[in-house]
């Protein structure tokens, strides 16, 4: 019988055996071996210059931040094929190489930026390999700090030790991986273009006449009292299109001549779960054209309130607050797939006179960017927090054919062309899990 010794800390690792051999088919080298920290200061006074600010996302991928930011102070130079990660976020995958589109790369502190030894290590591998489960969980039992803020200094960083296979199979491994993740891009456009295409085709049904585009304005002035609104694209839009409804060739109503519209339940102490616990749907829990129910909190609400507050079958729901503009009062109509299901204030309902309007074709509609430009004109923000209200719903225009089975006509094209592209997306989604997993399992034995 073999005896296994282990500390109870680590039980929990992601491959049974943690630091005890076998778990990886490659030799282990420490990152100080394969890596050099840059630390070239670069003092700025004004602005950036030519320098590019850059943003780190959990999956290693980078986008330029805003340039013409004021900055002052030291911030520190990083190059193409540098490995840079975050102190604060490594934990959570923030780690990249930075590509050749961005020449000159200026970090913060919080940023460190190493030089791969090229002749033993591709910095693409030490992206993906730092990147597995396995590596996360190290990197978290390593990191220290207060809660939220926990960081990882260089040091720490580079004391751990990587499975190193040699470098043309490194290369291979990477390769094989961005052969996968070109797949699933273009699986996406793929997608995309299927669903614009279609959206095209809905407005086109409903006679829609598109928009003028908007100027490119490097700065405007603009009132006081529109500064809150969602952004500058918004404070635009007013200036020169004004509140006008879109144009079609049907009828435009406001939703709340063919709908009540109404909030939901204000979530405190008083209406813990109780005697009459009734299940809740939250902001999270509606999503653009479908619900995500795997998990329903609940919400004291007596029975004598019941009717008040009860969703039915075909209302629709809008959400009322995002911090993105995608998602800034995304709608979905409720098919009583909870009974005795209630929603929380941070939703509002509408509850259609279905004589005179489709479910389905208000939802289609108010998921589009035509159906939704009155939520941007009109949408109040803090600190970076979108929100409508009851008045702005009611009030949002709609191009209604005059017969409901027209509506529900126009809205099938496009809900099928959405669930074709949803299926392309899932496949692309499968494309990506597969290429994660077979690069951890080259790695992993």
């Amino acid at each position: 019988m073999i005896c296994h010794l282990q500390w109870f800390r680590d039980l929990e690792r992601w491959i049974p055996g943690g630091d005890s051999g076998g778990v990886f088919e490659h030799p282990m080298v420490p990152l100080e071996d394969l890596l050099k920290q840059r630390q070239e200061k670069v003092t700025v006074q004004e602005d950036l210059g030519d320098w590019q600010p850059i943003t780190i996302h959990f999956d290693g991928s980078v986008d330029a931040r805003q340039r013409t930011a004021v900055f002052k102070g030291h911030m520190f130079a990083a190059f193409p094929g540098d490995l840079v990660f975050s102190k604060i976020d490594l934990r959570n995958g923030a780690i990249t190489v930075i590509p050749q589109e961005f020449p000159k790369v200026v970090v913060t502190s919080e940023y460190p930026i190493h030089i791969p030894d090229r002749e033993q290590v591709d910095g693409d591998y030490l992206r993906l390999i730092l990147r597995t489960p396995e590596f996360l969980y190290r990197i978290k039992q390593a990191s220290s700090g207060t809660s939220g803020r926990k960081r990882i200094t260089p040091e720490d960083f580079r004391a751990f030790e990587v499975p190193l296979p040699e470098p043309p199979h490194q290369r291979r491994l990477v390769a094989a991986y961005n052969r996968a993740l070109d797949k699933a891009r273009k699986l996406e456009a793929e997608a995309e273009k299927i669903e614009k295409r279609a959206v095209r085709q809905f407005e086109a049904a409903l006679g829609l006449v598109p928009p003028p585009d908007l100027p490119h304005r490097p700065f405007q002035i603009a009132r006081f009292k529109d500064a809150d609104r969602w952004s500058h694209e918004g404070i635009l839009q007013r200036a020169l299109l004004g509140d006008s409804p879109p144009e079609s060739r049907y009828e435009i109503v406001e939703l709340g001549d063919i709908a009540d519209v109404s909030y939901g339940i204000q979530k405190c102490p008083s209406n813990r779960p109780g005697k009459h616990p009734r299940p809740y749907l939250r902001v999270a829990n509606v999503q653009r054209g479908y619900f995500n129910l795997r998990e329903i909190k609940t919400i004291e609400v007596p029975d004598a309130q019941m009717p008040s507050y009860r969703l039915q079958e075909g209302d629709v729901l809008f959400v009322e607050g995002n911090g993105s503009r995608k998602e800034l009062g995304r709608v979905a109509v409720w098919a009583d797939q909870i009974p005795d299901c209630v929603h929380q204030n941070h939703l509002i309902k509408a509850r259609l006179d279905r004589r005179v309007a489709d479910p389905h074709f208000i939802e289609e509609w108010f998921n589009t960017e035509a159906g939704r430009a009155h939520f941007f004109r009109n949408a109040k923000t803090t600190s970076g927090l979108g929100t409508i209200n009851s008045k702005e719903v009611k009030t949002a225009p709609v191009p209604l054919p005059d017969s409901v089975r027209k509506q529900a006509e126009i809205a099938g094209l496009l809900k099928r062309a959405r669930a074709y592209a949803g299926g392309i997306r899932a496949k692309a989604l499968k494309v990506q899990s597969s290429a994660w997993q077979d690069f951890i399992n080259s790695i992993f034995s």
